[in-house]
């Protein structure tokens, strides 16, 4: 093919938007996507399938393609989505069982091999460690059961299941990112070592793979999007050379701007050279233009050879876990917090029975308030433990004890429940030339798919054109004590997108412009970063700079430890870290404002 392919997303996670399928179809794409998978999503299939061993898949996309199945077949527009899970096999047959109800004949493809759970105490016993990479530590310290443990496969086997002629490609644990490059590559016929084509995929994999957070989605900067109607999902336009215009159907709500794909980029990502298995793309090369409107070019992307490795996302049973949530009104919170606390701990028979008791008050209270509901703060009490039971309605039961006889105004948030598993994730690697990724052709065949094991480590200079320019903040070049301040919002000079890696988080902040880049580059170190995040404070942070995009990308190792199912962290994913780190004061340059 000569033209660019347009590659369609129409889920950014399990639960996203059904409607999302069809509303796709309503103008021209060649490939519809979608990704239904997260750590957690792994852990929630592990549940689903532990009571129904047919399950272990998202079951949402077969309703979508209930809907979407015969248009696409009419169209020939194919279907590679990842929400095979732990059990590709299973959804495949079920959409050809599907495809045979609808009165249709859908060739359907799946891929497996990145299940390693089977064979993890082999692989231990033959010297494979796993060492945790955010901690260092080898599994065996963990000392915990390993329920799913999932290598991230690459995009080679979803362009054989459509070089083979397959309609539908059901995928499990493969990278985001792979939805987008193995069907670009099928479409324009790469080879292997097309490592700048690769890496311009990936980062328009990387763009769509969360829908609606690419066309206005979760944007700092509300006020740009004079459209407020749902977003429309994104579409990548790639061309042969692995540019991309990242676009949206006509007519369609959000926005899609260099500003709302820029903070797209910076979603959960870490060092700017961006790992996959087919290869790494280099962020920091990305360049990007308005190319009219809702239309954002994404070219000079520059990729090198991957990794010999892979990454594998482990979940492990950590316990059971409970939380009750106390509402206080009015004067002496703090006071009524303490009381609380000595209370419930005395029903309880003390803290140290328990593997964790975290107390956490939550002040949204204002004086002198007008309302009710602006008087209130929440007392949030998270209690963990191996046994169920010591945490399960033991503790909740004990909450209510105090409903008459603790502090005054005393209410909960929500009635006693009872206790729920929670899962620690691990994330590690593993030799690639270990895991064999298999394609279950639609004829009954099968297919291995090797990765880049022992590839020649080829150089590559990276061209990312000219970096931003460093202008001075203010008039001269004098440094920045010369020049007046004022104490505003860093989010009146940049945007901010942040979320979950594992036990860590990641912030990434773009600027207004080039000159609000400079300063921002020279302001916010790591350790002012610590400053105003206060609960970073005593806790590892790598800083990345991104001048093609005036960004700067921070991760915070372990925020979130152990990880999002297991963390007594209110904001599980660091969603709003983000934000919040824009709405704190800093000393700014007048001139910047």
């Amino acid at each position: 093919m000569t033209r660019p392919v347009r590659i369609a997303n129409c889920s950014g996670f399990y639960g996203d938007r059904l409607a999302a399928a069809r509303e796709m179809l309503a103008g021209p794409i060649d490939v519809l996507t979608g990704d239904y998978l997260a750590e957690l999503t792994m852990l929630i299939l592990w549940k689903a399938r532990r009571k129904d061993p047919g399950l272990g898949y998202a079951s949402t996309f077969l309703r979508q393609m209930e809907d979407v199945l015969g248009t696409c077949l009419e169209r020939g527009v194919k279907v590679v989505a990842n929400a095979g899970g732990l059990n590709p096999e299973g959804l495949a047959a079920k959409v050809t069982e599907l495809s045979g109800k609808l009165g249709l004949n859908a060739r359907v493809a799946y891929i497996t091999g990145d299940d390693l759970a089977p064979v993890i105490g082999d692989l231990q016993a033959a010297g494979h460690e796993f060492t945790n990479t955010d901690t260092g530590l080898p599994l065996a310290k963990a000392d915990l059961p390993v329920v799913t443990a999932n290598a991230y496969l690459g995009g080679w086997g979803i362009t054989a299941a459509l070089e083979a002629g397959a309609d539908v490609v059901i995928c499990p644990r493969v990278t985001d990112a792979s939805l987008v490059t193995g069907p670009a590559a099928w479409w324009h016929g790469w080879r292997r070592d097309d490592w700048d084509a690769l890496a311009g995929a990936v980062a328009a994999g990387h763009v769509i793979e969360c829908g609606p957070q690419a066309t206005g989605g979760n944007y700092s900067f509300l006020a740009e999007i004079t459209d407020r109607r749902y977003p429309g999902f994104p579409i990548a336009e790639v061309a042969a050379d692995g540019s991309s215009v990242i676009t949206k159907h006509d007519g369609t709500g959000g926005l899609v701007s260099a500003g709302t794909v820029t903070a797209q980029l910076l979603y959960e990502i870490g060092d700017p050279a961006y790992l996959n298995p087919d290869v790494v793309a280099h962020f920091d090369t990305i360049r990007l233009e308005q190319a009219g409107p809702d239309r954002v070019a994404l070219t000079g992307t520059r990729g090198s050879p991957p990794p010999d490795t892979l990454k594998v996302a482990l979940n492990m049973l950590g316990g059971y876990r409970n939380t009750t949530t106390m509402v206080l009104v009015g004067l002496d919170i703090e006071q009524k917090a303490e009381h609380a606390v000595i209370l419930l701990t005395g029903l309880l028979g003390g803290t140290e029975q328990f593997d964790e008791f975290d107390v956490r008050l939550l002040r949204f209270d204002h004086p002198n308030a007008p309302t009710n509901e602006q008087a209130t703060a929440h007392l949030r009490v998270t209690v963990k433990d191996q046994d169920e039971r010591k945490v399960g309605r033991a503790f909740s039961n004990a909450a209510m004890e105090l409903a008459l006889a603790g502090y005054a105004g005393f209410h909960t948030t929500s009635p006693p429940t009872a206790a729920s598993a929670f899962g620690v994730y691990w994330p590690t690697l593993v030799p690639a030339a270990l895991v064999t990724q298999t394609v279950h052709l639609p004829d009954g065949r099968t297919q291995v798919v090797r990765h880049h094991e022992n590839l020649p480590r080829t150089a590559v200079r990276l061209q990312a054109g000219p970096a931003a320019a460093a202008e001075p903040p203010g008039p001269g070049a004098g440094p920045l004590g010369e020049v007046p301040l004022r104490e505003v919002p860093l989010g009146r000079l940049c945007g901010a997108r942040s979320g979950d890696k594992g036990g860590d988080a990641n912030v990434g902040l773009w600027a207004t412009s080039p000159r609000a880049y400079a300063w921002l580059r020279e302001y916010l170190t790591a350790d002012r970063l610590r400053g105003l995040l206060t609960e970073a404070a005593d806790l590892p942070v790598d800083r990345y700079e991104l001048p093609n995009l005036l960004a700067l990308n921070f991760v915070i190792h372990g925020l979130l430890a152990p990880g999002v199912s297991a963390t007594t962290r209110p904001d599980a994913q660091a969603k709003g870290l983000g934000e919040y780190l824009r709405s704190r004061l800093v000393s700014v340059p007048v001139d910047l404002l």
